[in-house]
């Protein structure tokens, strides 16, 4: 009997020290994890992170973790952890508009819609989900829907420069200009200099008629950033509508000068040169907006898109 308890005592105890033994080892890969990750080392930090939870499900390590993936096109790993993450705390909001971005990330609208509508059952009174789910209306093209959402964010949030933007863009595109110019008055009253809304009244005055102001407005948005492909291309394209031909084609040299690897800005200097009778020009600049991948393009718009996700476990809207 004397030896039964003795060997009882002595396997609990092993039990701990194997137990103190992982949550060391479980401390040591998480915190040298978050090291790598703070220096770049993203590999090292993955596998780090990835080591720790094998021995022990951790929610905050899971979130750093799908933090990385998100950032490295992970996208199915992402969406797994994170649905994990949703079972272990479903009551944590983050986790369902993490998931919801990467859902818009790869356009798979109406799992986006469905995972928004959830966030909303955790928070109705939660701005970033009602925005989510606009966005995810819209890419399903419900568009009256989606503009009652953005008018809940709104509501909830009034100073909510992308719920207003997202508003007037979908206004604008359904020709109600009156509405959509309401909503850019708001955005630019807060950041005055903000080049999308700026770009999108200049189009409003152009589809309304008003070129001169349209012109006006795309030209300060040249001058405040020439970097803009989007306003170049704009007022360019507003040149060619105009027969201004040579205007648009000095233009697109400008835009090409300052991004040699803007497709759009080739593919448009070579509509200009085919109507101004430059032929041999034309194909020139049609092959090499060609050779301009817009796979390319499409990878960039992703990381574009990821970055403005934020922290994993946070949108920068909330």
């Amino acid at each position: 009997m004397g030896n039964f308890f003795k060997n009882l005592f002595k396997g609990k105890e092993n039990e701990n020290n194997e137990e103190k033994s992982n949550k060391k080892n479980f401390d040591i890969l998480k915190y040298d994890g978050l090291r790598a990750q703070r220096i770049g080392q993203i590999a090292y930090a993955k596998k780090c992170f990835e080591s720790a939870l094998e021995l022990e499900e951790d929610f905050e390590t899971m979130g750093y973790l799908a933090q990385l993936y998100l950032q490295q096109e992970e996208f199915e790993k992402c969406e797994s952890l994170l649905t994990r993450m949703i079972e272990m705390e479903p009551h944590m909001l983050s986790s369902y508009l993490t998931l919801a971005q990467v859902y818009f990330i790869q356009e798979a609208y109406q799992e986006m819609a469905n995972i928004s509508t959830k966030a909303l059952e955790v928070d109705a009174e939660s701005a970033a989900a009602h925005f989510l789910s606009a966005k995810a209306l819209h890419g399903l093209t419900k568009e009256s829907e989606a503009i009652a959402q953005l008018t809940k964010a709104i509501a909830l949030k009034e100073e909510f420069v992308e719920a207003h933007l997202m508003r007037a863009e979908i206004l604008a595109d359904t020709q109600h200009y009156d509405d959509a110019m309401e909503d850019i008055k708001i955005i630019l009253d807060i950041v005055p200099e903000e080049e999308t809304a700026l770009l999108l009244s200049a189009k409003i005055k152009e589809n309304t008629g008003a070129t001169e102001e349209a012109e006006q407005c795309y030209r300060q948005i040249t001058e405040m950033n020439p970097f803009n492909d989007k306003a170049f291309i704009a007022l360019g394209q507003l040149y060619i509508i105009q027969n201004r031909l040579a205007e648009a084609i000095e233009l697109f040299d400008e835009a090409i000068e300052l991004n040699p690897s803007s497709e759009q800005a080739y593919h448009q200097r070579s509509r200009a040169k085919l109507l101004n009778g430059d032929k041999d020009g034309s194909e020139e600049d049609e092959k090499k907006a060609m050779e301009l991948s817009p796979i390319k393009g499409s990878h960039a718009q992703a990381k574009d898109l990821i970055h403005d996700a934020g922290n994993t476990l946070g949108l920068p809207f909330n």
